[in-house]
């Protein structure tokens, strides 16, 4: 690891005046990876951004609040239950008692040639390839894929939030502050992998905003090589509310298919005033999987997330699956 400087922020003007650092359960490795190496590291766990706050039909929670203070909740827990579910999936226990919200929005890919600095890797080094098309991929993405890259995004948070259609909320460098959805928050590789985000330098993540519950059911269902301290190789954030014999609103977004947490309207769309059945899951699922590209070992995500799907739309709306 490079030396570098540490200082704790006082308030917001410090903490955008170097690489912001709270929880540290990515950035360190990165740092000890030397995938990272910034001059200064500004520490902003004591500022106030540590709150959930209630508001009529919204929630917004602050930056720092910790992934296990979220997944515990009451109001998340009775309101917003696929966020919780999404929350204690992910990682260790000890890892979401010090990971926090807006850090686990910016967390990095875990392709393993981004992680190994002996390899070339477009998103580490622009330019230098991408060995993991044709090299060991089991975990990474089917969709939003390029030529340059076709690493995952690996939060199961933000596939929730996805989902829950959660806005972001941003203070720039002269105080004035944007909404975000993730949709706009997160870039797709296309020609330079190594941008993922919209954010520029100084920006702040000070809070993220949850609107009104969703209507019906909710569920998140995960799909890993083990039963802990595993990214998903599939993940699907749910909710569908039954009007009377038809799907009413529905709400789907995917983890571990795509390079930011993945949601496609239209396949809400095929769904939404449909009595349903097996044979509407398997069109939803072919809208999911119309662009769906695998890059050998993992092919199999392709089937499964069909299987994932159906399932999970199968629980929720009680049709037995074929």
């Amino acid at each position: 690891m490079k030396p570098f400087d540490y200082v704790r922020a006082e308030d917001h003007a410090a903490a955008q005046s170097g690489r912001i650092i709270a929880g540290g359960t990515n950035l360190l490795d990165l740092m000890k990876h030397q995938i990272e190496t910034p001059e200064k590291l500004v520490d902003i766990t004591r500022l106030d951004m540590t709150e959930i706050e209630e508001a009529e039909n919204s929630v917004r929670i602050g930056t720092l609040v910790t992934n296990s203070d979220l997944a515990a909740h009451p109001v998340i827990r009775r309101d917003y239950e696929m966020l919780s579910r999404a929350l204690l999936a992910g990682a260790s226990g000890q890892l979401r008692n010090k990971a926090s919200t807006g850090g686990n929005l910016l967390q990095r890919t875990r392709c393993p040639y981004f992680y190994d600095t002996t390899q070339a890797c477009n998103k580490r080094n622009p330019g230098s390839g991408c060995p993991a098309k044709d090299g060991v991929n089991r975990i990474l993405a089917i969709l939003g894929t390029s030529e340059s890259c076709i690493a995952t995004h690996p939060s199961d948070m933000a596939v929730a939030m996805r989902a829950l259609d959660a806005r972001v909320e941003v203070e720039g460098t002269q105080g004035e502050t944007k909404l975000l959805t993730l949709d706009e928050l997160y870039l797709l590789p296309g020609d330079t992998p190594e941008k993922e985000t919209v954010l520029e330098d100084g920006d702040l993540i000070v809070a993220v905003n949850l609107p009104e519950k969703p209507k019906g059911r909710q569920v998140y269902r995960k799909v890993r090589d083990r039963s802990s301290y595993a990214f998903a190789l599939v993940s699907v954030a749910a909710s569908l509310e039954m009007d009377g014999d038809t799907i009413g609103e529905t709400r789907l977004a995917f983890g571990g298919l795509g390079p930011r947490p993945w949601r496609d309207s239209a396949v809400e769309d095929v769904l939404v005033g449909e009595k349903p059945s097996d044979a509407l899951f398997d069109k939803a699922a072919d809208v999911l999987l119309a662009d769906a590209k695998g890059s050998g070992d993992n092919d199999f995500k392709i089937p499964l997330t069909r299987r994932v799907l159906k399932a999970v739309l199968g629980d929720l709306t009680g049709v037995t699956q074929q």
